[in-house]
């Protein structure tokens, strides 16, 4: 018995030895994992703290990212690499370890050139080597560049003209830089550090300076709002600074129009031209600051405008010829072709000034500047819907194509439910003074453009009527009713005109009664009883894209 109780202890003793070594074992499974995961975290948050502080300090201006999207290799090991950091302004590309050596190492674009004595007028290339762009060709032997898989060739970042390792001699990097194909539109830095010199000395004849005294010069100044339609313009501004001088491209949610536009004082007088990267909204905001160059006496300054259209509708866009919506199909070289190539036009620009009806009113009368087109009716209820629904939730209406399906929504909506019905009870419209009889209406459109809605040709519906023509120059706006949404929508397939009330000079609406939604240029508003008056206000000077056009161009070529 004693000998059985002995083994019955030991067997206890080796049972609970087993049962401690299984609990350290499942602690140890456990907390293993998330001890390595704790500190891989912890490391990849201070790695991302050093990129960051190295980001921040850098006079590159170095983005991050997961994968590369054509082969890439470090500029300081060589090595091949799937993710890491490039600059936006001269390409360079390099690996998450080379990053501070290569931040010391290697130059980026000078946007003025600083410490020469003198007036220069002229600058060597700026080499940076590997990573050149597809089917380039070298610039000595004239055969493509970048073929082997290894770090090879150089680019010049100014003219970006590419040569091959064993085609570098020294006369090349000592040669004078070109500015390659886009010379005309590039400010160089040497300019820039001249000019400042000369502002120090407040002397003011820049007509002797290089490239200002060429006779094709027109520098270009890109504005993009990153904030648009379909969210292209972060990567428009890196593929802008890599071709042109980055003191040329600005980042609208960072600085304002009216600020950027204060380069134009240092470039020649009626030379430069401005691109806007976004919808008809930011190309608004930006003939608002040119407005203003006027009134401070900068008059001489004022640029021309080109669209880059990013937004929703772009209709002043189609109407210029630049297009109904840019998603990346042309390349960017190409859009500096055709801004170095538009045709220079004006396009009314109008005063909308609207007064609230009332004995005991003191408030101010709302004025608004429009560019586009003023309507009050269903279209305005869509616009007002949609701007309502977009400040709840702004991240759902990040593409082009959902907000189209949202309007098409709220329209449908209109159909069915027709809040607008019985306008023309409620409404009085004047053209030039002269009172209209207004048919059964809904809607009420006034025009300065030929299209509107997203790309429908308003005014010329389905153009099997004879109407008068319409101009964006000639100080006119055309007057449309609408008998609904669904009356939209038929126009905007061809299949009914509208109700064509007129053009005049200056137009005058009172609304009578009861509250209605209006819109300027896609800004809505609920507005209850007031005299509505539109009038001509200034002329702004717009570039027109010749290239190609739509079928809706083709048939009304005339009427532009």
């Amino acid at each position: 018995s004693r000998g059985g109780a002995g083994m019955e202890g030991s067997g206890d003793a080796s049972r609970a030895v087993a049962d401690w070594r299984l609990a350290v074992w499942t602690l140890c499974s456990v907390l293993l994992p998330v001890l390595i995961t704790a500190w891989c975290s912890f490391q990849r948050s201070r790695r991302q703290l050093l990129i960051r502080d190295i980001f921040r300090k850098s006079k590159h201006d170095w983005h991050y990212t997961d994968l590369f999207g054509q082969p890439s290799y470090c500029c300081v090991c060589a090595q091949h690499i799937l993710r890491g950091a490039f600059c936006g302004c001269c390409g360079l590309r390099v690996s998450e370890r080379c990053l501070k050596k290569a931040d010391q190492r290697f130059l980026c674009k000078e946007i003025m050139m600083r410490g020469t004595a003198g007036a220069p007028s002229s600058m060597p290339h700026h080499w940076i080597r590997g990573n050149v762009p597809l089917c380039s060709c070298c610039m000595v032997c004239k055969q493509q560049c970048g073929t082997q898989p290894k770090l090879c060739d150089y680019r010049c970042v100014w003219c970006q003209y590419t040569v091959h390792d064993e085609c570098m001699v020294d006369c090349l990097r000592t040669e004078d830089c070109t500015f390659g194909e886009f010379k005309d539109l590039i400010i160089p830095p040497y300019y820039l550090s001249t000019i400042n010199q000369m502002r120090k000395e407040k002397r003011t004849s820049y007509e002797k300076v290089v490239p200002y005294c060429r006779k094709h010069w027109m520098p270009v100044i890109v504005l993009a709002n990153t904030r648009s339609g379909n969210n292209m313009g972060e990567t428009l501004l890196g593929e802008f600074k890599m071709l042109l001088n980055p003191v040329q491209v600005f980042d609208l949610s960072k600085i304002a129009p009216a600020k950027a536009l204060q380069l134009c004082t240092w470039l020649p007088c009626n030379a430069v031209r401005v691109l806007v990267c976004g919808g008809d909204g930011t190309v608004g905001w930006v003939l608002d600051a040119i407005d203003e160059l006027k009134i401070k006496g900068q008059e001489r300054y004022i640029p021309q405008v080109a669209i880059l259209p990013l937004g929703t509708g772009n209709d002043l866009s189609n109407t210029l010829g630049w297009g109904a919506g840019y998603a990346g199909e042309v390349p960017v070289e190409q859009i500096l072709r055709n801004v170095m190539e538009a045709d220079g036009i004006k396009l009314d620009r109008w005063k909308v000034q609207v007064t609230n009806k009332g004995y005991y009113n003191l408030r101010k009368p709302k004025v608004f500047t429009m560019n586009n087109y003023f309507s009050i009716g269903p279209d305005a209820l869509m616009a007002l819907n949609f701007h309502a629904h977009r400040e709840k939730t702004p991240s759902l209406f990040s593409s082009r194509i959902i907000n189209k399906a949202v309007y098409f929504f709220y329209g449908t909506k209109d159909c069915l439910v027709q809040e607008c019905k019985d306008l023309n009870k409620k409404v009085e419209l004047e053209l030039d003074g002269e009172r209209i009889e207004l048919p059964n209406l809904e809607g009420i459109i006034v025009l300065n453009i030929g299209y509107w809605g997203g790309g429908c040709r308003l005014w010329e519906g389905m153009g099997d009527e004879p109407y008068p023509l319409a101009r964006h120059d000639d100080g006119l706006l055309e007057v449309v009713g609408v008998h609904g949404s669904f009356h939209c929508a038929q126009i905007q397939v061809k299949l009914a005109n509208p109700v064509r009330l007129g053009q005049a000079h200056t137009v005058r609406l009172i609304l009578k009664s009861s509250k209605m939604p209006m819109q300027v240029d896609g800004e809505p508003w609920a507005q209850g009883p007031c005299t509505v008056t539109i009038t001509h206000k200034t002329h702004a000077l717009m570039l027109y894209h010749s290239g190609e056009q739509t079928d809706d161009d083709d048939a009304s070529s005339l009427s532009e």
